[in-house]
């Protein structure tokens, strides 16, 4: 299959964005968000990425159609959630699945919530109330050789990863530009947050930490350094006995990633594996499926470059026997 063949909208239907693949029972599932029609505009803080519900797709392999199950998940049916049901993520453990979905409180603070089910597909039941500790968007979840799993998760501006500098929610104030109120210039950047989870799959073991990036001279990532720092949607893969940690860089529309001899870091930058697609943000995941990686990741090109109207595609990603991975040019 050529790439020409990959690089299209796994469904059109509906538009589909932040897609975390993962194999359960031999198939490719993927939890996307839902993007949704609406007036909203861009205030740098995310208010149009107004989703509201969760589907469920899956490929039985790679160049079938699609399948897009229904409704996983809907807004109405989580007791703590008010509204923006950003990426989500899923991970099985215990014989259940569980599936991991951010959103936005009573008073309107980013948390992150878990529903659980006996099928890949859903439906899922919520928990009646998000994980304690927990905060901001883009959970991932990744389950170890040893059987242990660690949640990442963090985004900046839209994502208020930069209002929890203090160990505590500082809302700050208002007329603030986007970004502000995080580190400048040449302070250290802010890094996503990891946390190991209980057996249970639905509480924190250990308080979130934030993840350190380090340079080719193993000097923290700065504020300034805006084609590696990182900025949203992490994703963790195992290669070799190595840790991966893949992210986009937001407002320079690069997927980054370095790697680690832990699933907490510290992680040493490598490079970049996907150029920038047409639309603002970039949210992927990796994936193995039958001796072959995969990087699946979104755009908007079905929408005409409409940032909140994106759609899933998937390619398929070289890694060499070091780890390197060689960067995709999306439109090649």
């Amino acid at each position: 299959m050529g790439k020409s063949e990959f690089r299209k909208p796994l469904v059109t239907h509906i538009y589909t964005a932040d897609p975390s693949a993962h194999v359960f029972e031999d198939k490719i599932y993927i939890y996307p968000s839902h993007d949704l029609v609406n007036e909203g505009l861009d205030d740098g803080k995310g208010d149009h990425f107004q989703m509201k519900d969760y589907h469920v797709l899956s490929l039985d392999d790679i160049g079938a159609v699609c399948t897009d199950h229904g409704e996983a998940l809907h807004i109405d049916n989580v007791p703590w959630a008010s509204k923006q049901m950003w990426a989500p993520d899923a991970a099985y453990k215990n014989g259940k699945y569980y599936f991991y979905f951010p959103a936005k409180d009573k008073d309107d603070i980013f948390r992150i919530g878990a529903a659980v089910s006996d099928r890949p597909e859903g439906p899922f039941k919520p928990e009646p109330d998000y994980i304690q500790g927990s905060f901001s968007i883009d959970p991932a979840v990744f389950v170890d050789d040893d059987g242990r799993a660690y949640m990442y998760f963090g985004g900046l501006w839209g994502g208020q990863l930069e209002k929890w500098q203090t160990g505590e929610f500082v809302r700050g104030e208002e007329e603030m530009t986007a970004g502000e109120d995080g580190p400048q210039g040449t302070q250290t950047a802010l890094g996503a947050m990891v946390a190991e989870l209980n057996d249970d799959m639905l509480s924190f073991k250990t308080k979130p930490q934030e993840i350190k990036i380090h340079d080719e001279n193993g000097k923290p990532l700065t504020a300034d350094d805006k084609d590696r720092w990182y900025f949203e949607g992490p994703w963790m893969h195992k290669f070799n006995g190595k840790y991966y940690l893949s992210y986009s860089t937001g407002p320079t529309h690069y997927l980054c990633y370095a790697e680690s001899e832990s699933p907490t870091g510290p992680f040493k930058y490598k490079g970049r594996l996907m150029e920038p697609v047409v639309g603002w943000t970039t949210h992927h995941s990796i994936v193995e499926f039958k001796g072959k990686w995969y990087l699946f990741y979104h755009d908007s090109k079905l929408s005409g470059g409409q940032t909140h109207l994106r759609t899933v595609m998937h390619t398929e990603l070289e890694i060499a026997p070091d780890g390197t991975i060689t960067t995709i040019v999306p439109y090649e």
